[in-house]
């Protein structure tokens, strides 16, 4: 074989190498990341009497409720923990992962899907399925803000998602709590 032929051998092998590793990213088999963020709570605005001119200095804080909540099945990768689908004082709407544990990924994103846990986390998110953001950490406790407007009885799971590859890791029924 030539030189010339075998530099450009190599440097095609060279660029198919790197291609491969910049797709599927393989150190993220081997690693972690833990994220440990509380559940997000809203405060009310201090309230005025009709006769006062001093704000009142107390400002009421309303718990959190559950509008659904399940456990992950796994799907592509082996996936554990909860989803809670929580309505905040203010109105809006998080999604929240607990005790997550799943692998790491090239893209791996966090979805609101239509279809039931059952079919979501294998390969069909469902139409009108709703991305809440790139998976913060494989490990722990996170938050996911819903976009104001958004129907939320039209989703029935939580979706761990790779983006990259149409691929679900794992996925949560949100059953009414």
């Amino acid at each position: 074989m030539s030189k010339p032929l075998l530099s450009v051998l190599s440097l095609v092998l060279l660029a198919v190498l790197a291609g491969g590793l910049i797709v599927f990213q393989p150190w993220k088999a081997f690693t972690d990341t833990t994220v440990d963020e509380a559940l997000p709570t809203a405060v009310s605005a201090p309230t005025t009497a009709v006769r006062t001119t001093e704000p009142s200095p107390s400002a009421s804080t309303a718990a959190p409720t559950d509008l659904g909540r399940g456990s992950f099945v796994s799907g592509e990768h082996t996936t554990t923990g909860r989803a809670r689908l929580v309505r905040l004082a203010d109105g809006s709407a998080v999604l929240r992962l607990e005790d997550l544990a799943t692998s790491e990924g090239p893209d791996v994103r966090v979805y609101l899907s239509t279809r039931p846990s059952a079919e979501s986390r294998l390969d069909d998110l469902g139409p009108g399925a709703v991305e809440l953001g790139r998976l913060k950490g494989n490990l722990g406790n996170q938050n996911y803000a819903v976009p104001a407007g958004t129907d939320l009885t039209r989703f029935h799971s939580a979706v761990i998602w790779c983006k990259r590859f149409s691929v679900g890791f794992g996925a949560a029924d949100l059953a009414a709590a």
